[in-house]
């Protein structure tokens, strides 16, 4: 090794020791006579002193030494002055002094300071990205994600789990995403799909008896991104033989909650993890994955308005739809540029508007209320009893503010989703240091896609029915719920999964429920049903996000923060300047010709 020790390990108990230490110039002081760098490498920061009186040529090589120099230096471990200690250090007690040293590569001056914590535009880190992962943010991020992956391999192996590596040159199935496609030159106009996850080949290995299997998977998807999305991730893959939900949704809550206490000991949990129905979460939050840190439920308000004079709500029911609100706490003071803040967000989604109705102050009781304490166009539609009824059902007090929502079911749901996570936001009700975990389930097997007027699966095509819900699938498909639950986490799906077909005759029969022929599930699907032919037992798993976790665990907004090198928004690999075109050549070797419209 060219050095003995990390800068970042070195204490008050190598004091006279000779050491010799390489890493990265961070910063770098001349005082005249002395010059003093701190040398980075990972593990920490330690101050090096360079003496023209102990090393007259080391103290020469030295003033040649800026920011980001790759560096070695050997000397003895010495205590700091008194009062020149540095708290904010975990080496802030001792100094280095510089024996002999050397330069092992310069550096150029960097796109962006690499030493301070300050804002800097993606792009730019993403191009330099071999840079950005040397601040201390980016570092710690990919220590934490390391942390939590041996964590979970570490847990799972203890309790039985192999982990067994999958293709990554598979068939195109249909999943729910767009294939990302691998044209193969030894079998000319065919293609490999690289896999949107393992399902199919996880379910094969139960067939197979592995039993419990689990892999650190990565998966495609060529679909538009979003702030938690990237073309490839990574996630727990896991699957188990022989299980009941209960079984799955008790080793995840262990799993997590043991993560967490380890890897992340600062972080607060609710425990047990809190289980709803996928009607009791859309009821009270709007979402199947709401984000309860906080309260601020939705309330259904329609019985209430049905009768009333406000002609946006009776409209509304008579068309089928819903008036639902929400409590916006203490915010009756809200002033018109305000209201007008929260009607935009509803109004990107679809929405004709938003309905608000202020409490007057916060002094006093809703039996106290008045015509006259109230601030709302549509008060004078509403009798003042309706309106103390509506404030009743939400929870609301005298000066909190109603904020309220009347059309289709689904967009109002939507809408209000987003009006409570915005206030949640702006009040400050979601703590930072809390993970509220959930989990939904007794989701419906199917939904119906309106423009294609076909049966489409909520979760998978390889879903579970309700054991008394199959015989629905002939007369009532839309009352089949199937056995697939999620994990949640502040507002983010984090897991995915379900207990699994294992018969090849109700597995046929859900393919041809969603309108495929026989000789297309032959086609696409054949090996899978023929695997289940020879013998496939029950069995089940699930599929956490580990990029969305490590995200929540780090206190970050996006995926692409915990990403080592990520794709942007527009799936662009900024680093290696991909997608890029490719030579004729290579092309002709595929058996492919590019179109010029």
């Amino acid at each position: 090794m060219l050095k003995s020790h990390s800068c970042g390990e070195l204490n008050k108990e190598h004091v006279g020791a000779q050491i010799t230490l390489a890493g990265w110039v961070d910063r770098r002081r001349d005082h005249g006579g002395l010059i003093f760098i701190d040398l980075r490498d990972r593990e920490g920061i330690v101050q090096v002193v360079f003496n023209p009186g102990i090393s007259k040529p080391c103290h020469e090589i030295a003033s040649e030494m800026r920011s980001e120099y790759v560096v070695r230096i050997s000397g003895e471990v010495a205590l700091r002055p008194p009062g020149t200690e540095n708290p904010k250090l975990a080496t802030g007690d001792i100094e280095v002094i510089a024996h002999n040293t050397d330069i092992i590569n310069p550096s150029k001056t960097p796109p962006f300071y690499i030493n301070e914590d300050i804002e800097v535009d993606e792009n730019l880190r993403l191009q330099y990205r071999y840079l950005d992962i040397r601040r201390a943010r980016m570092k710690e991020n990919l220590l934490l994600r390391y942390r939590v992956v041996k964590f979970i391999r570490d847990f799972l192996d203890a309790k039985g789990f192999i982990e067994v590596e999958t293709p990554m040159l598979i068939k195109s199935t249909p999943e729910g995403a767009r294939d990302y496609l691998v044209p193969s030159r030894l079998h000319p106009g065919k293609f490999y799909a690289l896999p949107q996850s393992p399902q199919q080949l996880k379910q094969l290995l139960m067939v197979a008896g592995v039993e419990k299997y689990f892999q650190i998977a990565r998966c495609f998807r060529d679909e538009d991104l979003r702030a938690d999305r990237q073309p490839e991730f990574t996630q727990l893959d896991l699957e188990m033989s022989f299980i009941e939900e209960e079984d799955i949704l008790s080793l995840l809550e262990e799993l997590f909650t043991s993560m967490v206490e380890t890897v992340k000991p600062e972080m607060r949990l609710i425990k047990p993890f809190p289980r709803l129905t996928y009607t009791q979460t859309m009821e009270r939050y709007g979402t199947d994955k709401p984000d309860l840190r906080f309260g601020l439920e939705i309330g259904d308000l329609s019985d209430i308005t049905a009768q009333s004079d406000f002609s946006v709500f009776r409209s509304a029911i008579a068309g089928g739809g819903k008036v639902k609100g929400i409590c916006a706490p203490g915010c009756a003071t809200y002033t018109r540029h305000q209201l007008d803040e929260l009607n935009k967000i509803v109004k990107v989604l679809g929405a004709t508007g938003l309905t608000t109705i202020a409490l007057g102050t916060s002094v006093g009781s809703l039996d106290d209320l008045t015509v006259e304490m109230l601030r709302s166009v549509a008060a004078k539609f509403l009798t003042l009893d309706q309106i103390k009824e509506m404030a009743g059902r939400l929870g609301a007090k005298m000066g909190d503010l109603l904020l309220i929502m009347a059309g289709k079911s689904e967009l109002v749901d939507m809408a209000l989703d987003e009006l409570r996570r915005e206030i949640g936001y702006r009040l400050k009700l979601a703590d930072p240091k809390m993970l509220a975990f959930a989990f939904i389930w007794d989701y419906p097997l199917l939904e119906m896609n309106e423009k294609t007027e076909r049966w489409e699966p909520m979760h998978h095509l390889f879903t579970a029915p309700k054991d008394e819900d199959v015989p629905f699938l002939d007369t009532a498909p839309e009352r089949v719920r199937g056995k697939h639950y999620d994990m949640v986490c502040n507002g983010y799906e984090i897991a995915g999964g379900s207990i699994r077909i294992h018969t090849s005759h109700l597995q046929r029969k859900i393919f041809r429920l969603l309108g495929y022929t026989d000789e297309e599930v032959d086609e696409r699907f054949g090996h899978l049903l023929e695997a289940f032919d020879y013998g496939a037992p029950i069995h089940g798993g699930v599929a956490p996000g580990i990029d969305r976790i490590v995200m929540l665990l780090a206190g970050e907004e996006n995926i692409r923060e915990v990403i080592a090198f990520p794709k942007t928004q527009s799936a662009v690999d900024l680093t290696f300047n991909a997608p890029s075109s490719v030579t004729e050549e290579q092309l002709i070797e595929l058996h492919l010709r590019l179109r010029d419209d």
